[in-house]
């Protein structure tokens, strides 16, 4: 079972709701319009379809019609999702989502705070081989804030965590706006660290700890593992800012994922996508916008993340 996250950059729908970013008001001078549109349901579909995952969260949804769209768009290509859900309770201007071929048993939104500021967590119930998984995905609060506003998004995780059930099989995925090692790299960025080096991804979260291979990790309830300890240094990233390469998009699993029965994580498999296309040099071929303001859409590009991905094998 192929599980991903994916940060699609921006999908907005061409409806004019009132929430959107400026460039991304429909039909204006930016030119966010149906051919551009088009370009970037394509784009984002293709990456989708080539990864072929049976479950992907996504994040930087603008609404249901542009989830709808990008459904409609992969399944013309051959690729069905039947099952789909965006966290739309909350009018926040980007919204996470859920693409699956696997059938809900539920799926429920955990609101983080009241603020705008705050996105909320989209949370899934499957039964595989009669078997429970919940996947909670995750848009925690992006750099321009400090760490205490990821830190409120953690603990709502580990609150539900504990409600759910400390034994049961929980993925936590999606843009965390944190590296795995957080904590090492944010103490040199005073604006960040106002949690006396407190972070939500690894001490609220537990993976400060775990920096063996999954095989050699031993997890107390409660605490998660990070998968990009699993594979080389080099290729724990999904985002390059600057030229320097950062892994913000994150895949945790509890505990329980890691025995060999039942439903568990497949030792070395998390992988981040990305095809010689997705990439431009040392950057990534994220969607292209004039420099100059107003921004004006070029109609080229994918996302300014790398998809990352995980199986799981299931007995």
């Amino acid at each position: 079972m192929k599980i991903a996250t994916y940060n699609v950059e921006n999908l907005f729908d061409l409806q004019k709701s009132g929430h959107e970013y400026t460039e991304y008001i429909p039909n204006s001078y930016s030119q966010w319009n149906k051919k551009n549109y088009t370009i970037k349901l394509r784009n984002i579909a293709k990456v989708i379809y080539e990864i072929n995952a049976d479950i992907i969260a996504l994040q930087e949804i603008e609404s249901e019609q542009a989830l709808k769209d990008l459904r409609y768009e992969l399944k013309r290509k051959g690729l069905y999702y039947k099952y789909y859900k965006i966290a739309n309770y909350k009018q926040t201007t980007i919204k996470v989502a859920l693409l699956s071929k696997i059938p809900f048993v539920y799926t429920h939104e955990i609101a983080v705070k009241a603020s705008y500021r705050y996105r909320n967590i989209l949370e899934a119930k499957f039964k595989i081989n009669n078997q429970e998984l919940f996947i909670l995905v995750n848009h925690w609060k992006s750099k321009s804030g400090p760490e205490s506003m990821r830190i409120v998004s953690a603990k709502k995780v580990l609150k539900r965590t504990e409600e759910l059930g400390l034994d049961k099989n929980i993925i936590v995925l999606g843009d965390f706006n944190s590296h795995y090692e957080e904590d090492i790299l944010f103490k040199r960025k005073r604006k960040h660290n106002d949690t006396n080096g407190v972070t939500g991804i690894n001490h609220i979260l537990g993976t400060k700890e775990h920096t063996n291979k999954s095989t050699l990790t031993d997890l107390d309830e409660g605490e998660y593992y990070n998968l990009w300890y699993d594979i080389n240094t080099k290729d724990r990233y999904s985002y390059i800012y600057r030229g320097k390469k950062e892994a913000l998009d994150n895949i945790l699993v509890s505990p329980s994922l890691l025995k060999t029965q039942g439903v568990h994580y497949k030792t070395d498999s998390i992988h981040t996508y990305k095809k010689k296309y997705l990439l431009s040099g040392k950057s990534i071929n994220r969607w292209k916008m004039s420099r100059k303001k107003p921004r004006v859409h070029k109609g080229k590009g994918y996302s300014d993340h790398l998809a990352v991905i995980a199986e799981f094998v299931v007995n």
